[in-house]
């Protein structure tokens, strides 16, 4: 059986950590008007995991969650208003890749783009996976 991949990260005061066990799933890129308002960001960037295959492990527990539509909640550090991604009805948590420690890693790159036409016209994304 293969080993489970652990990926690691938090918020930027370390109130929220998280510890998922991987495969990370649909990595993905997102400028939907939701995802600009939740990052402070025009475009975000997602990766998926089952919510069983996620642990909040850092002395602030779970993050503070915000009802944003009917099927997610958006989430995030109470402490320090980090935004960590979203937790859906679904068994499903999305989480933010800048959330990540090492966010470089070749199976976090996006390879789709959600909403591309919510984003202003000067702003261009350009998925290349490597």
């Amino acid at each position: 059986m293969p080993k489970a991949v652990v990926y690691t990260g938090g918020c930027l005061c370390g109130n929220i950590r998280f510890e998922a066990l991987g495969p990370a799933l649909n990595p993905h890129t997102c400028s939907c008007r939701m995802c600009q308002q939740h990052t402070g960001a025009l475009t975000a960037v997602w990766v998926e995991f089952p919510r069983d295959s996620v642990a909040w492990t850092g002395p602030g527990g779970a993050p503070t969650a915000y009802r944003s539509s009917d099927y997610s909640n958006r989430a995030f550090c109470p402490k320090c208003g980090s935004s960590l991604g979203a937790i859906d009805d679904a068994p499903t948590i999305a989480l933010l890749t800048g959330c990540f420690d090492s966010p470089d890693r070749k199976d976090l790159i996006p390879a789709t783009h959600s909403y591309r036409g919510a984003r202003p016209k000067w702003w261009n994304v350009n998925i290349k996976a490597d």
